[in-house]
């Protein structure tokens, strides 16, 4: 059996103990990867690890020169997937012409800050405020079919659900074509960055390949409707007015993305704050208590147990973080969600508290030139989200006992259910809805 002392980085230098039985999969990293960095933010800040090829960062500052260094790191490996597709889940992709352009995410250069420009206004304040009464009606809705049970699962019932529709009004998919985009369950987290067996790299394959073809014939029908609303309307327009910017390819790649985001963040990252209140059921009453706190409460849950875990680079030569060598086409893994614990930038960040200064200096969101377009309708969600459950369930509580999971990967993290319970003859009676 090799021992960690007989592994080797790319360097050639030994590699410790503590980065050769660091394991994203493991229970410590998925229990809550931000916590379980403290010793390697303390000890070894960047550590190469055998067991990913990767060079992990995990100390704030460091993260943030990466994010602000994109002629050293190139984003291009961002979608890359950790295990690579076997041959049969790829040919089922060739089978249904899946061919996605790049995809903001993963570009970089003059190419990247002309088409990101060109992506941005529906991702504007004002545009973002002016879907919050259609978002609440939604959110009323779904909370109106279990408010009465006195049980329910919040990530089944409520933030599995409501996301993927919002996403679909943001991007502007006609109305009567929401119900055929919400029948596709893509499940790119464990496709992308975990360790998918080849039946379900096949599975998700499959769906990904119908999602894409169908997506193909939704393009050319908005193409039709030069007025629409909304994202997908938005860079249709803008590729019509600057021919060679977008292709039908990278404009399918917009409707994917879309959906992709409205589970591997807003879903999650709901949920992680809904399960952080009610763990701190002082802080919860508050909240309750004080609609103004909600924003604040969502901006702390960002910080404590975001959504987006790491995000991942290319250096692109040889180069130095926080006093390691990393060489050129060293690939580079920004443990985010650490930097979000880190104790140089954060006081007591193991604590769960809404009124820390600045809790935004996060990193959930990532930083620069690549920070998260979606970040301001991501926290409008949230918010009303916050807002309904604290206005019509403010004695909601945790179920006890339960096991609270999280599918193994990483990058992406938010429960796969979250029990709640409640006496629904103390349901407050409210005459009125916002």
């Amino acid at each position: 059996m090799t021992t960690s002392q007989e592994l080797k980085s790319p360097t050639g230098c030994p590699v410790s103990g503590l980065a050769a039985s660091f394991d994203p999969f493991g229970t410590e990293y998925q229990s809550h990867p931000g916590l379980s960095m403290a010793d390697a933010r303390e000890e070894e800040s960047v550590f190469y690890s055998p067991a990913l090829d990767y060079w992990v960062v995990t100390r704030y500052e460091d993260i943030k020169e990466i994010f602000k260094d994109t002629d050293t790191f190139s984003a291009s490996i961002t979608l890359d997937q950790i295990t690579p597709s076997t041959e049969e889940t790829v040919a089922i992709l060739v089978q249904h012409g899946f061919n996605p352009g790049l995809a903001l995410v993963n570009e970089d250069g003059a190419s990247h800050r002309e088409r990101r420009k060109a992506h941005q206004d529906p991702f504007k304040g004002k545009e973002v405020e002016a879907l919050t009464p259609r978002i609440r009606e939604l959110v009323t809705g779904h909370i109106d079919r279990f408010v009465k049970k006195g049980r329910g699962d919040l990530m089944v019932d409520l933030f599995q659900e409501a996301p993927i529709t919002i996403a679909l009004i943001f991007m502007g998919i006609p109305d009567e074509d929401i119900a055929a985009c919400r029948q596709f369950t893509l499940d790119q987290t464990v496709f992308m960055y975990g360790r998918p067996s080849p039946e379900e790299q096949k599975q998700v394959a499959t769906n990904l390949g119908r999602y894409w073809e169908f997506t193909g014939d939704l393009v050319e029908k908005i193409k039709q409707m030069p007025d629409a609303p909304g994202w997908l309307p938005h860079v249709i327009r803008e590729g019509q007015s600057k021919p060679g910017l977008f292709g039908d390819n990278e404009l399918q790649t917009t409707a994917l993305a879309g959906l992709v985001a409205a589970h591997e963040t807003t879903t999650n990252a709901s949920g992680n704050a809904m399960r952080a209140l009610l763990e701190n059921p002082e802080t919860w009453a508050r909240v309750c208590d004080d609609a103004s706190l909600v924003p604040k409460a969502v901006e702390e849950s960002l910080r404590y147990d975001g959504s987006v875990a790491a995000w991942r680079r290319l250096a692109v030569k040889e180069t130095t973080v926080g006093g390691v060598t990393i060489p050129a086409g060293g690939r580079v893994m920004m443990i985010t969600s650490s930097a979000n614990h880190d104790e140089a930038v954060f006081e007591n960040p193991e604590t769960f508290d809404i009124d820390r200064p600045h809790p935004n200096r996060h990193m959930t969101f990532g930083f620069g030139a690549h920070a998260c377009m979606g970040a301001t309708l991501a926290r409008q969600e949230m918010r009303i989200f916050i807002e309904e459950l604290a206005r019509r369930l403010p004695h909601m509580r945790l179920v006890e006992d339960q096991e609270i999971t999280y599918l193994p990967n990483t990058s992406f993290r938010g429960p796969q259910n979250l029990l709640v319970e409640w006496d629904p003859q103390l349901n407050p009676v409210l005459t009125d809805r916002p």
